[in-house]
């Protein structure tokens, strides 16, 4: 922890004073407690704009199960949020899930039709959500493996939101909600540290360079 601590302060005498604060505000509001696995989305922006709402609302990671649709994040869309969010990607779902459930998280299927309603949705336990595709939604085996099904209250003539949108206003909800309970939902301080340091690196252009300066001193 205190290397860490020592490289992060080297680091951040190269940012500006407002990128550094700036860094500091955000990962005291990044959580692990909710993270988000999407399944095969075909449309490539869906994808990518869910990143961008993890990154919004402060989850840090994001899980892609590429098993069927093998595509690029479209950076335009994330609009550079996947410098600040960790995509972790895998080629089957049932990796995906084995991963997750290692990690100490429910899987939790959201759904248009079935399921607990959002605003009663249990935060006390970490949880991963489960977006499916397009037209098909999760696939069967996501559904048999999930501890729980959520859906957000619709009462209108449309059955169903894009998948975007649906993870837009679930993480909305449920990351406000935790940010005001009493869970201890924040990344531990050695987490923290060294999600700086990855940032730091990822924002200087010469990184390579200031690290090699800094190795040389040690």
């Amino acid at each position: 922890m205190e290397e860490h601590l020592k490289l992060l302060s080297y680091l951040e005498s190269f940012l500006t004073p407002r990128r550094k604060e700036l860094f500091k505000q955000v990962i005291e509001k990044r959580t692990n407690h909710f993270t988000v696995a999407t399944q095969d989305v075909y449309q490539l922006h869906n994808t990518s704009a869910v990143i961008r709402s993890c990154d919004v609302f402060g989850v840090q990671n994001v899980h892609v199960v590429e098993e069927v649709n093998l595509k690029k994040i479209d950076r335009e869309i994330a609009m550079g949020a996947q410098k600040w969010v960790d995509i972790n990607r895998y080629t089957s779902t049932e990796s995906c899930v084995k991963h997750l459930r290692k990690n100490g998280y429910r899987i939790i299927a959201t759904s248009p039709h079935e399921g607990t309603l959002l605003q009663d949705f249990d935060i006390s336990q970490p949880a991963a959500l489960f977006f499916g595709t397009e037209t098909k939604g999760l696939s069967q085996e996501v559904l048999e493996e999930a501890d729980e099904f959520l859906q957000i209250p619709m009462v209108g003539f449309t059955e169903s939101l894009n998948i975007s949108v649906s993870a837009a206003i679930i993480l909305q909800s449920l990351s406000s909600r935790l940010r005001n309970s009493d869970i201890n939902w924040q990344l531990l301080p050695e987490e923290q540290v060294k999600k700086q340091i990855d940032w730091a690196k990822k924002n200087l252009k010469n990184s390579a360079e200031i690290l090699a300066r800094y190795e040389a001193t040690q």
